[in-house]
């Protein structure tokens, strides 16, 4: 279809005022709406990037229906992505959610009922996907071969103030998804086991943990390390970690920014080719609005995404028993949970439908 896909965004914070200016790149996308509690937030987001004549409420139902929306972006806190999204599913929009999908994977299984429940697409941002060395990465690793191990070494020291210092694992649940999502797509298996230690060092400015050791086995018995901290100062990495790949042809390092280096055994390199398709955020977009209009099933669509989220809870359940946690037992619970709590007589339904939640989300 010619003309652009008309999208109503909830959220008018920091992160949406980014989603604001990539919106605003992209002719296949038209922002129709603006959604926020805070109504002037909303109006000063709205003018401030070009958007003066754009409708904004406080109310997602009222301004779906005035504005003719086609599909919905989820700017709003972690907290508030499983009420926003399943309400504009309900409305039979399509949803593009901001990571994390929601704070639990009791949570995250209910959102999966309400996408089935619609029939509506739900996909999530995970925009580190999306950087082109990345996929130049892989595209090296396709070369050399299954990854037998996958190593992402995690160093910075922000000061951010406010709930992430309050946090009781700030590193694990706030960031380690974006590192732990990725280690999925480079391997190109689903993970099966973690044991993991979280600690504070002793100078730390957090109140919880902001210092982690995991170590991933995943399917196949590729193992991917994580080893990070958020009060590292000094020689720290890119915010996306700095990386390396082993196979059994050669090996693959990336330092987070530029372009990955691959070796062969034989000592031959292997060159990096970068395309220039849309990155970050911007490429969650194009995916989004590709597969909106021609029904593709993108790589963060909602069922595959829970596994990322059921990585960081199995990591924080290992670090508090001090033992290897399964990520099949994290999402079992979680379903047993959802069914214990759950009593929405749309959601409840469908998760009493599958004959198994490893199965939904395509574990088993």
């Amino acid at each position: 279809m010619s003309e652009p896909l008309r999208i109503l965004q909830v959220g008018a914070g920091g992160m949406g005022r980014a989603w604001l200016r990539t919106l605003s790149t992209n002719p296949s996308a038209e922002l129709v709406g603006l959604v926020d509690l805070d109504l002037a937030t909303a109006r000063a987001a709205a003018d401030e990037h070009g958007y003066a004549g754009v409708p904004v409420a406080s109310s997602l139902g009222e301004l779906a229906e005035r504005t003719g929306a086609q599909a919905v972006i989820d700017v709003t806190i972690p907290p508030a992505h499983p009420k926003v999204s399943t309400e504009a599913l309900r409305l039979g929009l399509p949803v593009l959610c901001e990571k994390p999908l929601a704070e639990s994977v009791r949570e995250c299984l209910a959102m999966v009922a309400a996408a089935e429940a619609s029939g509506q697409l739900l996909m999530v941002s995970q925009s580190r996907r999306y950087f082109r060395t990345v996929a130049a990465f892989g595209r090296q690793l396709a070369e050399l071969g299954g990854v037998g191990t996958l190593s992402c070494e995690f160093f910075k020291s922000p000061h951010f103030g406010g709930f992430r210092e309050r946090m009781a694992e700030p590193l694990l649940v706030d960031m380690a998804i974006h590192q732990f999502d990725l280690a999925r797509k480079l391997i190109g298996a689903e993970p099966v086991s973690v044991y993991c230690e979280s600690y504070n060092p002793p100078w730390s400015w957090y109140d919880g943990n902001a210092a982690a050791n995991a170590v991933f086995t995943f399917e196949g018995g590729a193992r991917f390390v994580f080893t990070g901290s958020w009060c590292a100062p000094g020689h720290e990495t890119s915010w996306n970690g700095r990386w390396r790949a082993s196979t059994a042809a050669g090996t693959v390092v990336w330092d987070g920014d530029n372009a990955p280096e691959a070796e062969r055994d034989s000592g031959e390199s292997v060159p990096a080719e970068l395309g220039d398709e849309p990155e970050e955020i911007a490429g969650s977009l194009a995916e989004f609005v590709s597969a909106v209009r021609g029904g593709g099933v993108p790589q963060s669509e909602v069922h595959a995404n829970v596994v990322s989220v059921a990585m960081v809870e199995a990591a924080v359940r290992s670090a508090a028993t001090g033992s290897v946690v399964r990520i099949a037992d994290v999402v079992t619970d979680a379903h047993a949970e959802a069914l214990a709590t759950i009593h929405d007589d749309v959601l409840r339904p469908v998760l009493e439908s599958w004959p198994s939640a490893l199965k939904t989300v395509g574990l088993s």
